[in-house]
């Protein structure tokens, strides 16, 4: 049986909240099996051939919780589990429960609250059930988006991870060029031994050789004390070079040195050492430009350049955008920074932006946006300036945000502007459009809806989060 096709446990001894989250669930096109207590819960594990999540309340001394969460570890392995708030936000799970419960909802669970949860147990099932354990999870974890860009760069992270191969990580700032080798440290058999990073554009090129190779006391002024540099710290471990392109050429050749024979000094000392590290390096700018042009060593290049990994700028995967946004403010949720809430429209004006700081700048956003606006939904028109562009696409009626088509579009007549358009967004919209028609034709039941489209319904389920199409009522009361 596939995931999507798997029944939700839904387990909490009020059966009043028990049967409306689990009429939340169902809305979303997903099965449920409601429970009161712990013996309907083990009767049911024992009835049903397979779960893809369970939602247990949260009770006084967890006197239903406990047993139910070491009852799924048995039994129901592929099956993540979820703890619902006892009528407060959600946020972490209690620290008894930490490894068993992968995160928190809150009784009436927003849609885009909820589908995030089962979108997350999809994926787990998913993995657990491919033989694929956490790997594959913290890849989808970390490396957020569906595009085909950052697919293959989750690939590429699984395929290298589990070598000693140098890696050469590319892209502009902002990108997520550490989070990618965070992966693959993490992905690898030196999981347990230290991460390490260096900044190497950051570092006065008269400090950087002690920085990556420690000194001995007196080797310099101001040398009051022996010190370990990055190598020594990362013994075992992954040595993360970023910005690798602006590293000057004397250290180049010291480095070369290192990854040739893996051994180096101290600073001040004759004693060689021997370097147990794995070297990933990242850089925004075109080494084979800066090699042509005398700044950076061919040699060196080729060192580093074992395994490329190339990271594509945001505004060239704008579809991974609202996922983006959806794991941010969860982050900043969960590290109690703010509760952001955006409106549909918010959301969509956000996606056609040009980002040139990449993921970095969008975090940056929705911070600020979180501070701004706490507890409070984040309308189109509260944004800055420079995010609300195309001005006749967006309109706000009340505190219902509502994203209009153009009327040639509604009229079914298409004419190209004189000034042209940009056409990926463009069918965007007319497809959220014709979605949201769709669910409406329907009574907003996902299943009827995909027929009419002659789409999967879990394809529609995902194309509802990725323009985070919400019911009207949630819309209302969100």
């Amino acid at each position: 049986m596939s995931e999507e096709n798997l029944p939700v446990l839904v387990v909490d001894s009020n059966t009043e909240r028990a049967r409306r989250f689990a009429s939340f669930v169902q809305f979303l096109g997903y099965s449920t099996h409601s429970v009161e207590g712990l013996d309907d819960c083990a009767a049911a594990v024992d009835e049903l051939p397979a779960v893809l999540a369970v939602f247990v309340a949260a009770d006084a001394g967890a006197r239903v919780v406990e047993p139910v969460l070491k009852m799924a570890s048995a039994r129901l392995p592929g099956s993540a589990c979820f703890l619902i708030a006892g009528g407060a936000p959600a946020g972490d799970p209690p620290a008894k429960f930490e490894g068993r419960v992968r995160g928190v909802v809150s009784p009436g669970a927003s849609y885009k609250e909820l589908l995030g949860r089962l979108h997350e147990a999809e994926l787990f099932y998913r993995h657990r059930a491919g033989g694929r354990g956490e790997s594959s999870l913290l890849l989808y974890q970390n490396l957020v988006g569906s595009s085909d860009d950052i697919n293959g760069v989750r690939q590429l992270v699984r395929q290298v991870a589990g070598t000693e191969a140098s890696v050469l990580i590319t892209g502009e700032s902002g990108t997520g060029k550490e989070v990618v080798a965070r992966c693959i440290h993490a992905l690898s058999a030196r999981r347990d031994r230290p991460f390490v990073p260096i900044n190497c554009g950051a570092i006065p090129a008269e400090l950087l050789e002690s920085e990556l190779f420690g000194h001995e006391k007196g080797a310099f002024t101001g040398a009051i004390s022996s010190r370990q540099g990055r190598f020594e710290i990362a013994e075992g471990g992954t040595l993360f070079l970023d910005e690798i392109g602006d590293m000057p050429l004397e250290m180049q050749v010291k480095l070369l040195r290192v990854l040739q024979e893996s051994t180096f000094e101290r600073v001040g000392s004759h004693k060689t050492q021997q370097a147990d590290v794995r070297i990933v390096a990242a850089t925004h700018r075109d080494l084979e430009q800066l090699v042509s042009e005398g700044s950076f060593r061919m040699d060196l290049l080729y060192r580093l350049n074992v395994f490329p990994i190339e990271i594509s700028p945001l505004c060239e995967r704008a579809g991974d955008i609202p996922l983006l946004i959806d794991g941010f403010v969860n982050k900043l949720a969960r590290e109690q920074r703010g509760v952001l809430r955006l409106s549909d429209c918010a959301v969509a004006s956000l996606a056609r932006y040009h980002w040139p700081g990449n993921v970095r700048e969008l975090f940056n956003v929705l911070e600020r946006l979180s501070i701004l606006f706490p507890d409070k939904l984040v309308k189109w028109s509260d944004l800055p300036a420079k995010f609300r562009s195309n001005l006749e696409l967006f309109a706000e009626q009340g505190d219902e945000p509502v994203c209009q088509v153009l009327s040639s579009v509604r009229s079914g007549v298409i004419d190209l502007p004189r000034e042209g358009i940009d056409l990926k967004p463009h069918l965007a919209d007319i497809e959220r459009t014709l979605m949201t028609q769709a669910l409406m034709q329907s009574e907003w039941v996902v299943a009827r809806a995909a027929k009419l489209l002659n789409l999967q319904r879990t394809t529609l389920v995902e194309k509802m989060r990725k323009f985070e199409i919400q019911r009207p009522e949630e819309l209302t009361a969100s």
